[in-house]
C-alpha cells in the first residue's frame, strides 16, 4: 500500500499507533513518521566520509535497537535515513552543489565528486544490511499482511 500522506502527521505518534504506518515506495515519508525523525535525524549526515561513517554507524545501530524492542516502524524509518544517506551523497557525489538541473530544467553534466561518493558507499553498506536483515524482511511482511 502506498504512503498515506494524507494523516495529521504533527498529532500522531507513530510509536503508539503502528498500525497507521505505511511503509510505501523507497524513502517516503521519511521526514514526516514521528517520533522516529526526531531521534533519527540528528545524526543524519554525510558531509564527509569520516562524518558519513558516524552518522551511518549510529542510525544502524539505532536500527538494532528498535529490531531488539520490536519496533518495525523504527525499523524501517532506519532503513529509509540509510537509504536517503546514500541516495543524497550520490546526489551530491555526481552534481555540484547537489543540483542535478540546470536553470533550464535541463539535467547537468555529471562532475563526480570522489569524497561525496565514498560517503554514498558508506552508507549503502549499512542500507545493504538493513534491507536484506531476514528479520526486517519477516517483520515488514507482517506489518503490510496486518496493515496494508
Amino acid at each position: 500500500m502506498a504512503f498515506n500522506y494524507d494523516l495529521d502527521f504533527d498529532k500522531i505518534d507513530f510509536r503508539e499507533q503502528p498500525e497507521l504506518y505505511r511503509i510505501g515506495r523507497g524513502e517516503q515519508g521519511v521526514l514526516m513518521v514521528e517520533p522516529y525523525k526526531g531521534e533519527i535525524l540528528p545524526h543524519w549526515r554525510f558531509k564527509t566520509p569520516e562524518i558519513a561513517k558516524k552518522s551511518s554507524e549510529k542510525i544502524y545501530q539505532m536500527y538494532l535497537d528498535y529490531k531488539e524492542a520490536e519496533d518495525f516502524v523504527g525499523m524501517d524509518m532506519a532503513r529509509k535515513f540509510l537509504q536517503m544517506g546514500y541516495t543524497r551523497s550520490r546526489r551530491y557525489a555526481n552534481y555540484k552543489g547537489g543540483k542535478k538541473y540546470d536553470e533550464n530544467g535541463e539535467v547537468k553534466e555529471r562532475e563526480i565528486n570522489e569524497e561525496k561518493a565514498e560517503s554514498a558507499a558508506i552508507f549503502e553498506e549499512k542500507w545493504k544490511i538493513v534491507r536484506e536483515d531476514k528479520a526486517y524482511l519477516e517483520m515488514k511482511r507482517a506489518h503490510q499482511k496486518k496493515y496494508g
